[in-house]
């Protein structure tokens, strides 16, 4: 909220060069407009309200070059996925336990599932060992999010990279 939009009878005015002071929002609108400036709430939810006295296009200019920022500097979390079946052999296995390494060192995230094909549900204790097995020998690059959940005819796991 700017200058005749803020309502609180008394607010705390900050501002360059100026003493942070009490005084009543008439007072310190007055004072705003001397200096050619705005009077800017900062901080509604203080008691009193925080206003400062600036120029309210480059505060919004500052605040979106914050966001801007922020928003770069904020990592977007990518899902691989890696499938295997109940009997993938060990050659299949080491293979794409070395995808899910170099994804890991990426820094995304590995979804690992296991499909079960026809019949082959009845061997979910296989499936289930399969991704034991395979996020156990990932515990150097990443840790499990939750342990194996079935969900229809896959059965998966989630895998989070470890922090440098």
């Amino acid at each position: 909220m700017i200058n005749e939009r803020i309502t609180d009878p008394m607010v705390r005015v900050v501002g360059d060069g100026m003493e942070p002071t009490i005084m009543s929002t008439k007072d310190a609108l007055i004072m705003a407009y001397n200096e050619g400036l705005d009077l800017v709430m900062i901080s509604p939810s203080a008691n009193p309200p925080v206003c400062k006295i600036i120029e309210y296009q480059k505060y919004l200019y500052e605040q979106k070059k914050k966001d801007k920022e922020r928003k770069a500097n904020s990592t977007k979390v990518v899902i691989k996925e890696i499938r295997l079946s109940p009997q993938t052999d060990d050659h299949d296995f080491e293979f794409k336990l070395n995808h899910a390494k170099r994804f890991l060192k990426e820094g995304n995230k590995v979804k690992v599932d296991v499909f079960f094909r026809g019949r082959s549900i009845v061997y979910k204790e296989q499936g289930e060992t399969q991704l034991l097995k395979f996020a156990e020998a990932l515990m150097d690059y990443g840790k499990p999010e939750a342990m194996p959940r079935l969900e229809g005819k896959r059965m998966l796991i989630i895998i989070a990279p470890k922090k440098q």
